[in-house]
């Protein structure tokens, strides 16, 4: 049960009230901002609350027992603080939102109604729209080790152990020609066979996104060129010229891992588990053995 503190019981239980919402967004880098729907600036713990300058709650839902609560806050990018290249580069991933309702009158009487992270972020006619998910999200996400066909690895961790430095799993080029968002074409990686690079790591290296990364969506190889789509618009234009750092990509399947990276002693996957056509399959007299033993011996 919620207790509502002293000073904000009592001005509820007055003829009119003055009440707003407030949003306080902590960034993973530690980066704090403050928002509120009222048309005045709040100030409270620390934080300076901006008003009608980012975000106003879109809708809500509360759910019971451990189902997974959460909402919408929307927003327009008019906020110093809130920039649209900053939520295209992911900054704002996972970011936590604490939900206030507040005495703008009296900022001392307000009362903390909900904790969220900040999920999906889509952007819909010049603004954006960000998921709120709750507290019980996080017993939704995989935990620990799981037995599954497919590596369980990321490629060139301390488990997988591939050496991404070598020149056969990583190359450095310049863009020749690009979209200016999502695809570019650069001939230094001509060299490497088609999808290569695909499921890869791309890190700008010069250029308006130097330091940021993005996974390669395909890899192509076009005449005495190479084309790259990315899987997300960069925030800022790609220009030709710009360079990068792009690493070989893994879809952590076996015959990949053998195939592509000689590296079937660190696969950290059960590619012989049977699967459920195996599990639903009936045992017909004279099809097959079935004594218990090893399918693959």
């Amino acid at each position: 049960m919620r207790t509502i503190p002293p000073a904000l019981a009592a001005h509820l239980g007055e003829g009119a009230t003055t009440l707003c919402r407030a949003w306080r967004l902590t960034r993973r880098d530690g980066a704090v901002f403050g928002f509120t729907d009222h048309d005045r600036d709040l100030a409270f713990d620390g934080t300076t609350f901006a008003a009608r300058t980012g975000l106003e709650a879109a809708e809500a839902g509360a759910e019971l027992g451990f189902a997974i609560g959460g909402g919408e806050v929307a927003g327009a990018l008019v906020s110093a603080g809130l920039t649209e290249a900053d939520i295209l580069a992911g900054r704002y991933d996972d970011a936590k939102v604490e939900t206030w309702i507040v005495n703008w009158a009296a900022p001392e009487a307000r009362l903390l109604t909900d904790m969220f992270s900040i999920g999906e972020i889509r952007r819909e006619d010049g603004a954006f729209v960000a998921e709120l998910r709750g507290p019980m999200h996080r017993l939704d996400e995989e935990r620990g080790l799981t037995y599954r066909a497919t590596c369980s690895a990321d490629l060139g961790d301390g488990r997988c152990r591939v050496d991404l430095s070598s020149a056969a799993y990583t190359a450095e080029a310049a863009v020749e020609t690009t979209d200016g968002a999502l695809s570019l074409a650069a001939g230094a990686l001509a060299a490497y066979a088609a999808d290569w690079f695909t499921a890869g790591r791309l890190v700008w290296l010069s250029g308006a996104n130097a330091g940021d990364a993005v996974e390669v969506k395909a890899h192509r190889v076009v005449g005495s060129r190479a084309e790259l789509d990315l899987w997300r618009r960069m925030p800022a234009a790609v220009s030709p010229g710009d360079a990068f750092r792009v690493s070989a990509g893994c879809d952590k399947r076996l015959s990949t891992c053998r195939g592509k990276f000689d590296n079937v002693i660190n696969h950290r996957g059960f590619p012989h588990m049977p699967g459920n056509d195996f599990v639903l399959k009936v045992a017909t007299a004279g099809t097959g053995v079935f004594d218990g033993g090893s399918l693959f011996r």
